[in-house]
């Protein structure tokens, strides 16, 4: 049976394949990684048709190389392409220039017309930082949505209070905030979960797998975490990552994940033919809120305070 991966309410389907950790680059620009691609090929022609990518990745020519391949056999409409404006970590005005001038660049490198969803991926920018507001740089978004080079828009790890400074002015609101999200960090910021859901802006989650691999399952709440995901693992016959990413999906978030491994595309899969009851869900979502400091991976600087 041919696997189809289930479309949400904005057209996102519901598990990206991501392109950053495990095969960031960063400034590594001369080293093209031919695992990439085939693992993107592999990912679209098992049905997990969701490509995350970023600015900062420094992946772009792998994702072109794939596109390229890929566009041979289907339709562009069949392959939901996400991409991220990150601007310039240091003084002085973006290399890259604005996101929309920024876009149309990468389009051109990656072969497209259009991106499906383009989020700008930090709220950290100041006009002395890479030249522009994030007012302006918020403008230049929805010059992308007005034109068509990209389907939708929205943001990423961003903080109610940037969420609502954008939403003062917006033309367009953000559809997406895409942020680290998992069991043990409900919240990447105060807040943020329950404000994207009463403002109607869909949730993604990096890094939804990080209870299984970056915690101490011998004592604590890692290990009350660990047999509870065991014995729901029983219960269903599935693995522990298909029950935490089967959690996340009941919570309405959009999980981004990636893997260098074939048989970890057959393992995704298995995520879609099965709900957890109502009150496993609570019960994963109660331990993970127990678990301190929460388990933050990323953008520790910025918002380690809350923790």
């Amino acid at each position: 049976m041919t696997f189809s991966l289930p479309i949400g309410p904005l057209g996102i389907p519901q598990l990206g394949f991501g392109t950053g950790t495990y095969y960031y680059k960063g400034a590594d620009t001369l080293t093209f990684n031919q695992s990439l691609v085939d693992m993107l090929v592999e990912a679209v022609h098992q049905g997990f048709i969701h490509i995350d990518t970023a600015e900062s990745y420094g992946v772009y020519p792998e994702v072109a190389a794939a596109l390229k391949q890929l566009l041979t056999e289907m339709d562009r409409s069949s392959i939901f392409i996400t991409d991220k404006y990150s601007g310039s970590p240091s003084k002085g005005i973006s290399k890259n220039g604005t996101p929309y001038e920024h876009l149309k660049k990468i389009l051109n490198k990656l072969g497209t017309d259009y991106v499906d969803l383009y989020l700008i991926h930090s709220p950290f920018i100041t006009n002395e930082k890479i030249g522009f507001t994030l007012a302006e740089i918020w403008k230049s978004m929805e010059k992308c949505l007005d034109e068509g080079f990209a389907k939708r828009i929205g943001v990423s790890n961003f903080a109610v209070s940037d969420l609502q400074d954008i939403l003062q002015t917006a033309g367009h609101k953000p559809l997406v905030n895409q942020i680290e999200f998992n069991a043990f960090l409900q919240n990447q910021t105060p807040g943020i979960f329950q404000f994207c859901k009463s403002h109607e802006i869909t949730l993604e989650a990096y890094s939804p797998l990080a209870p299984l691999t970056k915690v101490d399952h011998s004592s604590g709440v890692g290990e009350q975490m660990d047999l509870f995901l065991g014995q729901l693992a029983e219960k269903y016959d599935k693995t522990k990552t298909q029950i935490l990413l089967r959690w996340v999906l009941q919570l309405g978030v959009v999980p981004i994940s990636t893997t260098s491994k074939r048989s970890r595309l057959q393992e995704w899969k298995g995520v879609f033919d099965f709900q957890l009851e109502q009150a496993e869900v609570d019960t994963v979502t109660s331990i993970g809120q127990s678990y301190k400091p929460r388990l933050r991976l990323y953008m520790r600087s910025q918002y380690s305070k809350y923790d």
